[in-house]
């Protein structure tokens, strides 16, 4: 009798834990879906500012087009292969693979499209059971899920600011709706 209670009780504790584990793997595939769309998005905004309007700034203080562009791979690379991936951070000051460097605009998008999909398969493979470990971001103790949300809330910030660019030089910016 006792071996069967211990039984039920393990099954019953099991099937608690599979709801969260499904939710888990669910927020992966979701994440996953909303990275390539914004993936598509931020290469149709890069691609409809014409290259000689790559170094436009909204202000001398503001990033340029281009450097906006870059930083969005750089955070990519930092946040998931860094911060998720513990991978050590790349030196910004010697490193410029993820900087405008003298890259042209075709090259700038292509960095771009590779960094993003780098951040796809490393997010695929992503262990759910890794969600809640904590960790030092810039200083804030956040978890390994907050650190999904930042990623995304960084990309879109700023392609925001490339989408104002555009507006700003008299373009009209790819239609976002298809891309959520």
């Amino acid at each position: 009798m006792k071996r069967f209670i211990n039984l039920t009780l393990l099954i019953f504790l099991f099937s608690l834990a599979l709801p969260s584990f499904g939710q888990q793997n669910d927020f992966i595939r979701d994440y996953i879906e909303r990275l390539e769309n914004s993936r598509k998005y931020l290469i149709l905004v890069a691609e409809e500012m014409p290259e000689n309007k790559y170094k436009f700034k909204a202000s001398p203080e503001s990033m340029s087009f281009e450097e906006n562009l870059m930083h969005i791979a750089w955070a990519m690379d930092w946040h998931s292969q860094s911060l998720l991936g513990g991978r050590k951070a790349r030196d910004w000051n010697t490193d410029n693979e993820l900087k405008v460097a003298d890259k042209s605009k075709k090259q700038m998008i292509t960095t771009v499209d590779k960094t993003f999909k780098e951040t796809i398969k490393f997010i695929s493979k992503f262990d759910p059971s890794k969600f809640n470990d904590r960790l030092d971001y810039l200083g804030l103790d956040r978890t390994k899920r907050q650190i999904f949300l930042l990623l995304a809330d960084h990309i879109t910030n700023h392609r925001a600011q490339m989408l104002v660019y555009l507006r700003l030089n008299g373009l009209k910016p790819p239609r976002y709706i298809l891309y959520q």
